[in-house]
C-alpha cells in the first residue's frame, strides 16, 4: 500500500464511507463479529475463508487480512 491508499469504503457493504452515507446496518453488534467482505481501500469483493479459529480475507490488489 502507498500513502495515497486511505480507507474509503465500508468493509461490509462496499459503499463509500466518507461520512455522508448512512451505514447503520453495517455498524450493529452482529456485523462486529463478521469478517470484512469488501476491501476498505478499493471496494473490491474479497475472498473470505472462515475457519474454526478465525478468518482470512484477501483482496487481489491490497493483500490479506486475518482475524
Amino acid at each position: 500500500m502507498t500513502s495515497s491508499d486511505r480507507p474509503a469504503f465500508c468493509v461490509h457493504c462496499g459503499q463509500t464511507s466518507d461520512g455522508g452515507a448512512e451505514h447503520s446496518a453495517c455498524h450493529n453488534p452482529r456485523t462486529a463479529l463478521e469478517p470484512p467482505r469488501y476491501c476498505t481501500f478499493c471496494a473490491r469483493r474479497m475472498v473470505v475463508q472462515i475457519t474454526p479459529v478465525g478468518w482470512t480475507a484477501r483482496c487481489s490488489r491490497h493483500g490479506e487480512l486475518a482475524g
